[in-house]
């Protein structure tokens, strides 16, 4: 199958030196990916700025902003069987770009202007592949993750507290809650990315079988 996966952070400018940004190391989209590789899929991997090496056989796209995000996967995003949407796009991005980098002043207020949802905007086209959404979350996991699931159309979402330090973004470890309309939420224990990723992906194959099953 077609495996698109999008993994890490996007960076909205400021000015030619300063940008919005946030904590993703891109670690678990890049697992997923290599996960999918590993089982014989193909695999198109748009991502924003990590210190990471593309796993051996994925076509990878690079991108900064949320906009080139948007962009990159709108491309694929027709052609793919299975969409895994792991990266933590940037909510908001300034208002304004300066050209010239903005001298430090005694204070300063920054307008912000909300950023695409790109997954929200995304499954509100008609193309028929199986969806997968992250939820990255800091306090009501479960209600914000089965909200999510609803309003962004998704398959399945994939829920992580981000409240501790030495789990989620930009840790080598993570935990997952995993959420589907039809089934019981199933977790999956702390352990390390790369554990987690081949885990989730057959859980994401076994769903998908189902659902096909079902529209049959």
């Amino acid at each position: 199958m077609r495996f698109l996966i999008t993994a890490g952070p996007t960076r909205e400018p400021l000015d030619p030196v300063r940008y919005l940004s946030n904590r993703s190391s891109g670690k678990m989209g890049y697992a997923i990916a290599a996960a999918a590789l590993a089982e014989g899929h193909e695999v198109t991997l748009i991502s924003g700025p990590v210190a990471l090496s593309a796993p051996s056989g994925a076509q990878r796209v690079h991108v900064t902003t949320g906009d080139e995000m948007f962009a990159a996967t709108s491309a694929h995003f027709p052609l793919c069987d299975v969409f895994v949407m792991c990266a933590a796009v940037c909510d908001y991005r300034p208002a304004q770009y300066v050209s010239q980098k903005m001298k430090k002043r005694p204070r300063f207020s920054l307008e912000l202007e909300p950023t695409r949802d790109i997954l929200a905007s995304l499954t509100s086209q008609p193309h028929d592949c199986f969806v997968v959404g992250f939820a990255a979350e800091t306090e009501a996991l479960v209600a914000n993750a089965q909200r999510k699931l609803i309003e962004k159309k998704c398959d399945l979402l994939v829920a992580n507290d981000v409240s501790r330090a030495d789990l989620g973004m930009d840790a080598d470890e993570n935990e997952l809650l995993i959420f589907s309309k039809n089934d019981a939420p199933k977790k999956l224990s702390r352990q390390k990315k790369t554990e987690l990723a081949r885990a989730l992906l057959k859980i994401i194959l076994e769903v998908r079988e189902k659902c096909l099953t079902k529209k049959s």
